[in-house]
C-alpha cells in the first residue's frame, strides 16, 4: 500500500516537473505528456462518441486546449485530473452541438483490457441465462441510456478506475454526488438485468427438464 501511494506522488511529481517546463517555453516537456496520456484520453473520448476517429479528434482538441492553458496550471490537482476533466468537457460539447447525447458510453465491454467492471451485476450462474448475447446487450442498452452525468461518473469509476475524490475534481462535483450518481447507475442497470433473469431463467430450467 505505501509502495503504490509512494509511486502515486512519484508519478505526480514527474508530471508537475514537465508541466512547468512546458510553462517556459519546452515543447518536448509537452510532447513527453501527450505521449504519456493520449491513449488514455483517446480511450476515455471513445467511451463518449463510440467512434475511434471522432474521438481521437476530441483527444487532440483536449491537449490543445490544455496546452493553451497550461500557464494557468498550479499543481493544486494532479496534471492527469485537470486533463480529464477538459477531456471530458470538450467530449460533452461535442456531444451537445451534435444532439447525440444518447450515443453509446462503451464501443465493447467484452474487449475490455481489464475485468469485466460490470460482470458483479450478472448472475453467478450463467448456465441460467437463455442467451448470454442478450445480456450483454442489455447491459450496453441500458449503460447507454443513463443519464449522461450517470453515465460519466460510473465510466471514469468502473473502467478508468478513478476514485470518487478524482472523479469529483474532474465533474467539478461534491465526492458524496459522485457516490450517488455512481449508485444510481449501477442500480438502474441491475434493474434492467432483472428484467431478463426471471424469464431467461424459467426459460433455461424448462429445457433441462426436457432433456
Amino acid at each position: 500500500m505505501q509502495e503504490s501511494h509512494l509511486k502515486k506522488v512519484s508519478n505526480k511529481d514527474e508530471d508537475i516537473a514537465l508541466v512547468h517546463r512546458a510553462q517556459k517555453g519546452d515543447y518536448r516537456a509537452f510532447d513527453l505528456l501527450i505521449l504519456k496520456y493520449q491513449a488514455r484520453v483517446i480511450t476515455l473520448a471513445n467511451k463518449f462518441v463510440n467512434d475511434k476517429q471522432i474521438a481521437e479528434d476530441i483527444a487532440q482538441e483536449s491537449f490543445i486546449k490544455v496546452y493553451k492553458s497550461i500557464g494557468s496550471f498550479r499543481g493544486e490537482s494532479a496534471f492527469f485530473t485537470w486533463l480529464y476533466r477538459v477531456a471530458v468537457n470538450t467530449a460533452k460539447n461535442y456531444l451537445s452541438s451534435k444532439k447525440r447525447k444518447k450515443e453509446m458510453l462503451v464501443s465493447d465491454i467484452t474487449d475490455s483490457d481489464t475485468t469485466d467492471p460490470l460482470s458483479a451485476l450478472t448472475t453467478e450462474s450463467p448456465e441460467d441465462i437463455l442467451a448470454a448475447n442478450n445480456l450483454r446487450e442489455i447491459i450496453l442498452k441500458s449503460f447507454g441510456d443513463l443519464p449522461e452525468e450517470i453515465r460519466t461518473a460510473l465510466s471514469l469509476r468502473e473502467f478508468e478506475g478513478l476514485s470518487y475524490q478524482e472523479i469529483g475534481k474532474i465533474l467539478d462535483c461534491p465526492v458524496g454526488t459522485v457516490r450517488s450518481r455512481i449508485f444510481r447507475g449501477r442500480e438502474q442497470i441491475q434493474e434492467a438485468i432483472d428484467h431478463l433473469l426471471p424469464s431467461s431463467i424459467h426459460a433455461g430450467n424448462e429445457r433441462r427438464k426436457k432433456e
